[in-house]
């Protein structure tokens, strides 16, 4: 959580420079060169301006959200945010494993889903020996939670 915390820190104060310094330089260069409705590159840095604009926006109201999200009140004993589950896929006698995380984070090929993908909503509170059907793109998937180690147990 805290390495997401500072990725968007990051992309956060790179964006309000580009914001604050970089832009504004653009858009007085690009004044420079005279009539503006016939000015692509005053037209570009508009345009960039308005989508560094919105990124900021979104980033900030996300970063609003992850601090709203207290560790501690994460179960111990049930799947949550940051748990690593082990479960077997009944249909294909097949085990998996799966780490829940946040959206930004998410990567499937890494074993990595978000809490709000089909999979991860399904998990969640579910502890070991819970068997749970999901709803997936293609079809149903039938999951036994095998192993669990929640986020307290990972130290992260």
């Amino acid at each position: 959580m805290e390495a997401l915390k500072k990725k968007l820190q990051e992309e956060i104060a790179a964006l309000e420079h580009e914001l604050r310094n970089e832009l504004p330089k653009e858009i007085l260069k690009a004044r420079a060169h005279g009539d503006l409705s016939e000015n692509a590159e005053y037209h570009a840095a508009k345009e960039r301006q308005r989508f560094v604009d919105a990124r900021l926006g979104q980033l900030r109201a996300r970063m609003g959200v992850l601090s709203l999200v207290d560790v501690s009140k994460i179960s111990r004993d049930r799947v949550g945010l940051g748990s690593e589950v082990v479960v077997l896929d009944l249909k294909k006698d097949e085990k998996l494993t799966y780490r829940l995380v946040t959206s930004e984070e998410a990567d499937m090929a890494q074993g990595r889903i978000s809490t709000s993908s089909p999979i991860g909503k399904g998990l969640l509170g579910k502890e070991v020996g819970d068997v749970v059907t999901i709803q997936i793109p293609g079809g149903m998937r039938e999951l036994e939670v095998l192993k669990l180690t929640t986020i307290h147990d990972l130290g992260s």
